[in-house]
Order: C-alpha cells, then sequence, then structure tokens
C-alpha cells in the first residue's frame, strides 16, 4: 500500500499485498461451520487521506454452474450472488455487472469474524432484495460451550442485507441489531475486489493476454478500483460507504487468515450495540468507462473518488408500475397460473435494456449470459407477447432496424438487409478478439423480423409504423433473395464467414445439435427447415403490408414465391419412412433427418401439408419427443441424444409454445392445451414460478420433477414470453387491426382452468375486456367491456 505525498501520512498495514499471489479460501466457505475460523490478522488503522493498494491478480474461474444464484437487475446493472449475499470467486460467475463488464468480482461480508448464518432471501422484487440472516450459534462451537461469557451467543444478532439496483448503481444496506441481553462489541469486515472481468472470461473464452488492473484506491470511506483493457478504455468500479472504516488496507495472503474470499481490500468497523439497539452501514457501487490518459489528474481525489449517484426506490417501483399499467390485465381462477403469468410479466420487464443508442431500449435474451441485445430472443419474445404488450415488439423493430447490415462484412458474417444476431460491448468485442459489434451470424433474425413486423400491424393498425419501416423490411426480403439462398437452390441456408462465427446459425446453434439419424453433423452450407417456414410466413405477411400500400405487383410476387416454396419444402424435406420432416438439409442436399423440434415450428409458419400435419403432432406427442414436461429439442433413442445437452435432448420453454400454437394452428386444441399444462406444471417447481431458459429432457416417468439446467438463463426473455404465447393459443386470439376486428379462433381452455379474463386487451386504437368460460368441456367468450370502433367476431 503506497500513500499519496499530498495525503496525510498513515501507519503501515500489517503487510504488503504483492500481486500476483493467489488467495486462499477458508475452510466452510459455504457456511457450513464446520471449524470456527480464527480471527483475522487486524487490519492496520489510518487517519485518512489516500492510500494505493496492489491489486491481486485472481484467476478468472469459468462458470459451470449456477446453482443457487440470486439474481438481480434494473436496467443494464445486474448483480448474482450467493444466498448469504456474497460474490466471490467460484464456477457460478457471481458478480455485479454493468452490461458485459463485471464491476465486483469480490464482496464479501463477515460479522463477529463469522459468516453469518442464513434465514432467509428474497429477490422477488426484481431491482430490490434482502437476505435475513444471524450469528452462528455457540451450540457448534465447543469451545463457547467450555467458556461461554467470553463468546457472543449464537442467534442473538439480527443481520440483515438490502440491495436496491438503479440503473446508475447498486445500494446496499446492512443492518445489525443487537437482540442480546447486554451490549455487544462487533466487528463488521467487508473485503472487496473488481476484475473488470468480461462476460466472455466467465464463460470461459481462453484470451492469450488481457488489460492491465491498477492499484486500488482507498480511503476510510471510499474505494476505486480501475483496469485499463485491449480496447484502449478505462474501466472504473467506485464503492462509497457511509461510515468511515476504523480500520481498512490491503488483505494479505501470506498471513493465517482464513477468511479470504478473493478480494484485494477489506474494510473494517468496529459497531458498540446496546441490547436492542441497531446500526446501519450503507454502500453505494457504480461504474464509469472513459478513454485511456496519462494526465496525472487521473489521480486527483475528484477523479478517483466522484460523487456517489443516488439509487431511489422510485426508479424501479415507479417502472414497474407503468409497465403493469400498460400492459392487458389478466386472471384467471388458477392461482399458481397466475403467479406464473406474473412472474413472467416481471421478468420481462427486468429484462429490458437501455441502448444501445441514445433514447433506444430493448429487451435483453437472459440473464446472466446473454444479458444484451440477441437479434432472434428478441423478436420472437416480442412476439409471444405481442397479444398483451405490443409496446415490446414495437420497440424491438426499431432497434434491429437501426443496427441492419448495409455492408457485406465477412468478420462479423454481415450482409446488406440482415437483422444482426448479437451485440456486444464488452472489452473483448471492442479490441476485435470478437465479431460482435454487431454479430450477424443468424440465419433466422431476418424473416423472424418480418414476421414480427407484419404481426405487429395486426395488433397495432399503425400504417406510419409500417411506412417507417418499410424501406428496412424491403431491404430483409432482399437480404433473403440475394444472400440468403447460397446455392440457388430456392431454400435460405447458412455458411459462416467469420473464423469467430458460429457453426450452427439456426436456434440450435451448438455444434452438435443438427444431423442425420445415424448422428452424423452436416455439410456446408445448411437449410433448416424451420428456417423455411419463416420465409414462407414473413413473405405471406409481406405481401399483405405490400397490398396495404397499394405495392399489388410485389405483394403477388410475394404470394407466388411463397407458395413455390411450400412446394419445395414438402418434396425437399419430407422422410417418407418417418412419416416427418427432416431438420435440415446439408450442402449435398442430404437429408439431416434426426428427429427434432424444428418441424413443430414449421407447425406454427403454416407451411406444412395439412395432409401431414397430423404424423407432424403424433411424433411430436410421441414418448421420443415429448418428455413429459415439454418437447424435446431432439428425440431419444438415436444417436447424439443427451438430455443434458443444450439443444440434443433438453426441453426449451420457448419451444414448447411455439410447438403449442403450430398445433393449435392446425386443429389440434387438445395436443397444444396438454403442452401448456404441463409446461406450466414445470414452472410450479421452479423457483418463484420462473420458467428457465431450458431444463433437462429426462422422462417425468423416471424423474417426478423438472430436472434444472446448469447453466440456464434465468430469467430468460423468451421463457418469460413463452406464458402469453400459451395463453394466446388457448383463447385464440388473432387480431386484424387494420380492420378493426378481434377474432377469437376455437378458443378452448384446458380442463384445469375454468375462467380467464383479460381486461384492456388492446387492439388498434380500441380496447376490449373478455370474459372466457369453461362448462361441460366447452369454452364460451363474453365481451364485458369494449372502447373504440371494435368488432368482435368469436369461432367455437
Amino acid at each position: 500500500m503506497t500513500k499519496r505525498t499530498d495525503a496525510p501520512a498513515a501507519p503501515a498495514p500489517a503487510s504488503t499485498t504483492p500481486a500476483g499471489d493467489a488467495p486462499t479460501h477458508r475452510r466452510g466457505a459455504a457456511g457450513d461451520g464446520a471449524s470456527r475460523p480464527k480471527r483475522p490478522k487486524a487490519i492496520a488503522a489510518a487517519p485518512g487521506g489516500v492510500a494505493f493498494v496492489d491489486p491481486l491478480t485472481i484467476p478468472i474461474q469459468k462458470a459451470t454452474d449456477l446453482g443457487s444464484v440470486q439474481v438481480l437487475k434494473h436496467g443494464n446493472l445486474y448483480l448474482l450472488t450467493d444466498p448469504f449475499g456474497d460474490i466471490h470467486p467460484d464456477s457460478r460467475g457471481l458478480g455485479l455487472y454493468a452490461s458485459d463488464t463485471r464491476l465486483l468480482s469480490c464482496c464479501s461480508l463477515r460479522v463477529g469474524g463469522e459468516r453469518p448464518v442464513l434465514l432467509q432471501g428474497s429477490m422477488g422484487a426484481n431491482y430490490r432484495g434482502s437476505i435475513q440472516l444471524t450469528n452462528p450459534s455457540a451450540d457448534r462451537n465447543q469451545d463457547a460451550k467450555v467458556h461461554p461469557l467470553d463468546q457472543l451467543v449464537g442467534r442473538t444478532i439480527g443481520i440483515s442485507r438490502d440491495r436496491l439496483i438503479g440503473a446508475a448503481g447498486m445500494d446496499e444496506r446492512v443492518r445489525i441489531v443487537n437482540h442480546a441481553e447486554q451490549e455487544m462489541t462487533l466487528t463488521v469486515e467487508l473485503e472487496l475486489g473488481a476484475d473488470c472481468a468480461d462476460i466472455f472470461e466467465v464463460r470461459g473464452y481462453p484470451r492469450p493476454e488481457r488489460g492491465s488492473l491498477l492499484p486500488i484506491a482507498i480511503t476510510p470511506n471510499r474505494a476505486t478500483f480501475r483496469y485499463d483493457g485491449l480496447d484502449h478504455r478505462r474501466r472504473s468500479t467506485y464503492v462509497a460507504f457511509s461510515d468511515p472504516a476504523q480500520a481498512y488496507g490491503p488483505v494479505d495472503t501470506r498471513s493465517d487468515d482464513e477468511m479470504l474470499m478473493g478480494g484485494s481490500v477489506r474494510f473494517r468497523w468496529e459497531v458498540r450495540l446496546a441490547s436492542g439497539a441497531r446500526k446501519d452501514l450503507r454502500w453505494t457501487v457504480w461504474g464509469s468507462t472513459s478513454t485511456h490518459s496519462d494526465d496525472h489528474d487521473d489521480e486527483a481525489p475528484a477523479t478517483l473518488f466522484p460523487e456517489a449517484p443516488r439509487i431511489s426506490p422510485d426508479e424501479g417501483a415507479s417502472a414497474y408500475h407503468a409497465w403493469g399499467r400498460g400492459t392487458t390485465s389478466i386472471q384467471t381462477d388458477h392461482e399458481l397460473f397466475n403467479l406464473t403469468l406474473n412472474r413472467s410479466l416481471a421478468d420481462l420487464r427486468l429484462l429490458i435494456n437501455d441502448g444501445p443508442g441514445p433514447d433506444q431500449r430493448y429487451v435483453a435474451a437472459g440473464v446472466p449470459w446473454f444479458s444484451t441485445l440477441f437479434g432472434r430472443d428478441a423478436i420472437i419474445a416480442s412476439f409471444q407477447a405481442l397479444a398483451f404488450r405490443p409496446q415490446i415488439a414495437i420497440e424491438t423493430l426499431q432497434v434491429l432496424a437501426a443496427y441492419q447490415a448495409t455492408e457485406v462484412d465477412h468478420w462479423r458474417d454481415a450482409e446488406p438487409g440482415k437483422i444482426l444476431h448479437e451485440l456486444r460491448n464488452g472489452e473483448m468485442a471492442l479490441a476485435g478478439e470478437l465479431p460482435h459489434t454487431p454479430y450477424y451470424g443468424s440465419v433466422d433474425s431476418t424473416p423472424l423480423w418480418l414476421i414480427l413486423f407484419g404481426a405487429t400491424y395486426d395488433w397495432t393498425g399503425d400504417r406510419a409504423f409500417v411506412d417507417q419501416l418499410w424501406p428496412h423490411a424491403i431491404a430483409a426480403l432482399d437480404w433473403i433473395d440475394r444472400y440468403g439462398d447460397r446455392d440457388g437452390d430456392g431454400f435460405v441456408e447458412y455458411e459462416r464467414r467469420s473464423e469467430r462465427g458460429l457453426l450452427n446459425q439456426g436456434w440450435k446453434d451448438s455444434s452438435d445439435a443438427i444431423r442425420d439419424r445415424t448422428g452424423r453433423g452436416p455439410t456446408t452450407p445448411v437449410a433448416l427447415a424451420e428456417v423455411q417456414g419463416y420465409v414462407f410466413d414473413a413473405k405471406r405477411r409481406m405481401a399483405a403490408l405490400a397490398t396495404l400500400r397499394g405495392e399489388d405487383d410485389l405483394a403477388k410476387r410475394l404470394l407466388a414465391e411463397s407458395e413455390a416454396l411450400r412446394a419445395r419444402f414438402e418434396e425437399a424435406f419430407w422422410v417418407e419412412d418417418q412419416r416427418y420432416y427432416a431438420m435440415a438439409l446439408d450442402g449435398d442436399k442430404r437429408h439431416l433427418d434426426a428427429i427434432g423440434s424444428n418441424a413443430g415450428h414449421c407447425l406454427w409458419t403454416g407451411i406444412i401439408s395439412p395432409d401431414r400435419a397430423r404424423d407432424v403432432a403424433d411424433t411430436l406427442m410421441g414418448p421420443s419427443m415429448f418428455s413429459g414436461w415439454g418437447i424435446r429439442t431432439y428425440a431419444q433413442d438415436q444417436p447424439g441424444y443427451n438430455p443434458i445437452g443444450y439443444h440434443t435432448g433438453s426441453v426449451w420453454p420457448h419451444d414448447t409454445s411455439i410447438v403449442a400454437a403450430g398445433l393449435k394452428r392446425y386443429g389440434f386444441d387438445e395436443e397444444s392445451n396438454r403442452l401448456v399444462g404441463h409446461v406450466f406444471q414445470a414452472a410450479q417447481h421452479f423457483e418463484d414460478y420462473r420458467l428457465p431458459e431450458l431444463f433437462c429432457g429426462f422422462d417425468r416417468d423416471a424423474s417426478s420433477l423438472p430436472v434444472p439446467y446448469p447453466v440456464a438463463c434465468s430469467p430468460q426473455a423468451w421463457a418469460a414470453g413463452a406464458s402469453f404465447l400459451f395463453l394466446e393459443t388457448m383463447l385464440g386470439l388473432r387480431s386484424h387491426a387494420g380492420q378493426g376486428e378481434l377474432e377469437l379462433r376455437h378458443p378452448n381452455l384446458p380442463e384445469w382452468i375454468g375462467r380467464v379474463t383479460l381486461n384492456n386487451l388492446r387492439v388498434g386504437e380500441a380496447s376490449v375486456d373478455l370474459l372466457f368460460h369453461r362448462w361441460r368441456g366447452t369454452t364460451s367468450a363474453e365481451v364485458l367491456r369494449k372502447v373504440g370502433d371494435l368488432s368482435v367476431t368469436i369461432r367455437l
């Protein structure tokens, strides 16, 4: 630790921390109480001023599971902690993150030299959470039984950690309450560290080198961590304390301290509490990014320690209140289903990010790995929620149009008119180590954008919005015809150009996801079955919009092209001996005919021949594809099946929701409702009724509970959106806002729901309240209230 020459002198710390020493973790770090830790070596007190501490170089551990991770998020800031509220290096990628950068890699609390005992935690508010703890019980410590007067009696200290996330930073309050019958003096210690790791580093992407961690600036009530990245940007993490610490300094890895948790500095407060008294300690954490500078003002106090932002609970509360008011109200007579819907709605709000540009926002794909803009994910989540909150779709279409590719760039797999796959703003992307600035390696984002564009008009009737984005729609159509068909066979295909690009570029983008029935992978280019369905649907929807605009020749051409595609698809993709469609054609036009859920997406788009729809439905609902909890991505009992594989046998709620919508489209109402019911049953077994990104594909007969996937994002956008597409499918909602009509096509409630009420369902400028009621096996619909010029047609 070094002192500023213009700062008051401070005593030397107990020891100097050399950079590069790895910390040793205390025994029983999970709070199991297996051994009583020794009192940590004292941190030398300092009367004030700025001191500089060399940061420890802690290896960035690859995240391999997300077990028991607590999540909070608001705006672009999100927090991952263990159940105790601590951040420390382990296999879960814990930390406070701003977009793609980890601001804090260690934030570990100790009270009285011990890790507190967990009582209960709640993160249900999304942007704020509370964890209740207490001090360890003396009956687990033999020394305390022998010398009870020398020990703090267990479970007499109340400890709470309350976190609040705002767009500008995080505020944490630790409250200590003395429930003992006598006065107590306690030490409260906080260990801090910041590695400024890129999210790709946390996910295990190798880097030959990374930037430089600068000396940590500390005072009794401030800490500033700085990192100069290879992208020529400086990332800083600031911590401001409400109370000055009585002692502070570097963590000494050479001591016998068994409490080391991977931080570089530690702060300590002595808290004296009378019986019944309480003490609050607060700290605020926030970050900044700037360009490198050699200016000596970089170490001026005003630069090192900027004023802390104010984090107000009103920010999150008002955001969620507005979100609820702007969304159709849904109530059913099944309370657990209501809880799932409410959780899904709150999760969609949690995933709203600001940016990428000024006055833009979008729904991020999922926390923690994909808390950024993904074209495919944002489009599908927007489509799923469209009937109940069209604003999500409007914002998604606008943001993706703003970043539509305008030139050929092989490094980013970009071509004019293509909609992006993924946009990143972390160090690795900005330094050119990754092509995600943005990256366009997604074969389906472009036709899916067109589908969402057409569907958004169906619900809003906003002709001005159509005209605003029409040039982008024409560019997307041109990409399909000019660049999408790689070899002139009439199908849209993918083949990566970028050396850092994705090998598979559909939604199942794992390298082992696309196979034939023997388990063999593809040659390129690859034409996915569902992508042909997306193109078919996109061109039909675009034909309708062209007719609206008076562009009749374009409309006729698009309809003719869609019908020609349908015929080619039937001829090329149907596998007669399986009575099913191949998931893809490879570069040799060979059937990639392993059984997967791809054909369920084809049902959703309407490209499948009605004569073959029953065969597809039977396969999807058969035991090889339907696990009892949902539709598997890849059928069991074939080479390559793995119920724990990302795309080779797992169950994805969004995938099942699209399959359910496809089954409904072809009249398979009972099969569709069966999927809705079983995914809902799965939701009841996940914390807070939150559907995760995916879960394992074990058969329900073999596993009475859905088995979590170890690194699934939760919350995740299209998993949250699945609840709403399920509901829309059950109710048969079809909007024709341009004609002032809402069609209820074969509403069919499952037997476990007796009543559904929708309030303020918006169709164009009109709104309507609806009641759906199941009685003696049939579903009726009733208009309760209507505002505006709207006709409601019920087709039972």
